[in-house]
């Protein structure tokens, strides 16, 4: 970086600062936040005034981290406000985009990468696996805003975006292992029964079991008169670390583990405070969203989700900072370009409407969810995994040449699209 510490603290300081004054200002503007936060960066960047430049090969450590912790907080973030209750029929179309989409994306972009772009066959694999998830962290203006939303379009991509940064990892391994940097077993035996089942299975699991633990403790405690006692965001952020750390141990994908240890601890708590409230006759047995519109203060969930939405705000600004300062007037090549076209005008479309075939999904909303496939932190994260775990540099710089291109466009293209076709969807079809 060219700023020192001061100067670099100061500038983010006072970027802070203005955003936070001019936010209502912000919010009225047809595009999004990330957008603001992208330009700043590219202008101090080194693309045009040259403050300061962040190489994210040689932080790609520092990178893992700060993309792995803002990840986490935004799936928490999204498993807490699921609408209550959970029901098959209503998860049923994030489930087949989390799994079915997602996986057909990855293989359509590993078709492309591979013949296209002449990678290897593990490489364009692995690219297909960064590049596949849908983001938490820069879909704010499409998902659910709170937990008493009902609109459909929102629940499913956020529910989208909870689930598939996790039931990509698979193929992150699958990538990996081509490119002989991770163990696939013998004709992948191990990959399929360790990376894809057992991984999988144990993270959601481990998360449903944590965060229905946490739940009935946290109501106990209470019950005993220590609600004065209970800290919610260091509960939430303990229960975060916690089942983050024992999903790692075991072997488990713990971004899986987060967003339903953050599912569970919501359903829960408001399956308990309505069986409660029912027992002394203040509200009906079968009025959940009643209840969750009314729900008292003393939920862990429902106090902490203010502290993760600000959480999330600023590792937004920072590393949406931080990616415009990667960039220089040559990082662009349409080779970078085309894919990311390919990627969003078909890959993207072609897997969502496929996957949802013989689904019960309206087609308004099959239509927006195949466009609003916005990617981010989290595609930027596995790279940083990738690298971490001894990607060869040359293969290194060229996914990330294609990633960061990716993601950029993706903030501007969907960041300047999200405001106007939401808000023509609503007029259209009602919503919030």
């Amino acid at each position: 970086m060219v700023m020192n510490n001061a100067t670099w603290f100061l500038f983010v300081g006072g970027l802070l600062l203005t955003m936070g004054l001019t936010a209502p200002a912000i919010k009225r503007l047809p595009v999004t936040s990330a957008i603001i936060y992208l330009a700043l960066g590219i202008l101090a960047g080194p693309t045009v005034l040259g403050l300061f430049h962040f190489n994210p090969l040689k932080e790609s450590a520092l990178l893992e981290v700060l993309t792995e912790v803002a990840v986490l907080i935004s799936l928490f973030a999204a498993g807490v406000k699921m609408p209550v209750p959970v029901t098959f029929a209503r998860w049923r179309a994030p489930i087949l985009l989390a799994f079915l989409a997602m996986t057909a994306t990855v293989a359509m972009v590993a078709i492309f990468g591979h013949y296209l772009l002449g990678l290897p066959i593990g490489a364009a694999i692995l690219l297909g696996a960064i590049i596949a998830p849908t983001d938490p962290v820069l879909a704010t203006e499409v998902q659910i805003r709170h937990p008493g939303d009902r609109d459909q379009l929102r629940f499913t991509i956020t529910c989208e975006a909870g689930m598939n940064d996790g039931s990509a990892f698979p193929f992150v391994m699958l990538g990996l292992g081509l490119l002989g940097l991770h163990e696939l077993g013998e004709f992948g035996q191990r990959w399929v029964l360790v990376d894809v089942i057992w991984a999988t299975v144990a993270g959601i699991a481990i998360g449903v079991a944590a965060g229905s633990g946490l739940a009935h403790l946290a109501v106990r405690l209470r019950r005993n008169h220590l609600n004065n006692g209970l800290l919610d965001d260091f509960l939430s952020l303990g229960l975060v670390g916690a089942v983050y750390g024992l999903s790692l141990l075991c072997y488990a994908w713990g971004f899986l583990a987060v967003f339903f240890a953050a599912v569970a601890l919501r359903q829960t708590e408001l399956k308990l405070a309505r069986g409660s409230s029912a027992l002394r006759g203040q509200l009906p047995t079968d009025s959940l969203e009643a209840h969750d519109e009314g729900a008292p203060p003393q939920l862990i969930s429902k106090a902490a989700l203010v502290f993760k939405e600000h959480h999330e705000r600023v590792t937004e600004l920072i590393l949406v900072l931080l990616i415009g300062g990667t960039l220089f007037l040559d990082s662009w090549s349409w080779r970078a370009v085309g894919f990311a076209l390919f990627l969003f005008t078909i890959a993207r479309p072609v897997s969502v409407l496929a996957s949802l075939i013989g689904s019960r999904t309206p087609w308004r909303i099959r239509r927006m969810t195949s466009w609003f496939g916005v990617r981010g932190i989290g595609s930027l994260y596995y790279l940083m995994y990738a690298i971490q775990h001894g990607l060869p540099e040359e293969l290194a710089v060229e996914l990330l040449h294609l990633t960061l291109v990716v993601i950029t466009l993706s903030i501007v293209v969907h960041g300047i699209s999200i405001k106007p076709m939401m808000l023509r969807f609503r007029l259209r079809h009602g919503g919030t």
